[in-house]
């Protein structure tokens, strides 16, 4: 068990911040729905990359030494994180290598492809990205840049909780998609230390909902690469939580709600409908959780704001085209 002295702190989190500078984008809090309801959306969606991720792989890679950065980078992701880590590896002058399934949307595939990484391409199962991930870092010397489980990585997705604390003072409620739980363990360490009050509430698919499991049964539990891959929600299909986020979110999350994958195609439209906000499935995880899981959220009985993280709009256009003229839940 790892105390509460050894996880990452605020003060690591105002370090992110500062490294950051110049480089993510202070995302707006944009208004959802009606004014007096006083629903925010977090648009991590506008991040250079189009999503949260270029914050904590920018933060793990500028904190190598310049050996070990001429040396190279690689990392395993299904897709946000990969295009992450070829971005910042590429302002930083690192190489990079990406381990991506067969399985993951063609346009993060081309957009990781655009920065200069090398993509090395494998199954479905995180398990097996990881471990290619692995032998290659050993057989080439390159650093690992882990997509969630590292502390600087922690530190950088805890920007996203920095901002809104530092905008918002009065936030009651942010809710945050848990895929392997680095931007969830971030956020809710940001909260916890500036907002003592507000509840940090995480978001994951039905079909992938190993960190739920795993919260409840006090033990990581690893879920398998068929099972999370039957969600939509591409960025969430991680197999299971890693050491370090785990910890953080035992210590930190106040709870962890499901959402149906009817339920993420719609949040998609409503995000797209009433915040004029481009969502990719994973992105829209909090919004969906937001619209019609109010009730598990503590939505009316809460006095204060409540703040919805849109972590990714990096969506393939004809999907998006079928999210947008699905059906409203009835």
């Amino acid at each position: 068990m790892i105390d509460a002295a050894a996880l990452v702190t605020i003060e690591a989190i105002r370090g992110a911040a500062a490294v950051l500078r110049g480089v993510a984008v202070r995302t707006p809090l944009v208004p959802y729905g009606a004014p007096e309801d006083r629903i925010l959306l977090k648009a991590e969606s506008l991040q250079p990359i189009g999503a949260f991720k270029i914050r904590g792989a920018y933060v793990a890679i500028a904190g190598l030494t310049p050996a070990e950065r001429d040396r190279g980078v690689i990392t395993y992701s299904s897709g946000n994180h990969a295009q992450g880590v070829a971005r910042a590896a590429r302002l930083l002058g690192a190489p990079a290598v990406i381990v991506m399934p067969s399985d993951a949307p063609a346009i993060k595939r081309e957009r990781v492809a655009a920065d200069g990484a090398e993509i090395v391409t494998v199954g479905t199962a995180s398990e097996e990205r990881r471990e290619r991930a692995e032998a290659i870092a050993m057989d080439r010397g390159l650093a690992i840049i882990p997509p969630y489980d590292d502390d600087r990585v922690i530190a950088g997705q805890g920007t996203v909780g920095l901002e809104i604390a530092e905008e918002l003072a009065d936030v009651a409620l942010v809710v945050v998609p848990v895929g392997g739980g680095g931007l969830a363990s971030g956020v809710a360490v940001a909260i916890k230390a500036l907002v003592p009050g507000a509840r940090v509430i995480g978001v994951e698919p039905e079909l992938a909902a190993d960190a739920r499991e795993s919260l409840e049964r006090g033990e990581i539990v690893q879920w398998s690469a068929g099972d999370v891959s039957r969600t939509i929600a591409d960025g969430t299909r991680t197999q299971a939580l890693g050491r370090r986020t785990f910890a953080h979110l035992r210590a930190h999350l106040d709870d962890i709600v499901t959402v149906s994958e009817e339920q993420i195609v719609a949040a998609v439209r409503l995000v797209a409908d009433r915040s004029r906000l481009v969502a990719e499935p994973s992105g829209a995880l909090a919004l969906a959780a937001i619209a019609f899981r109010g009730a598990e959220l503590g939505l009316p009985a809460l006095d204060g704001p409540v703040v919805g993280v849109i972590s990714g709009g990096n969506v393939d256009l004809v999907q998006y085209r079928a999210y947008l003229a699905a059906p409203l839940p009835g």
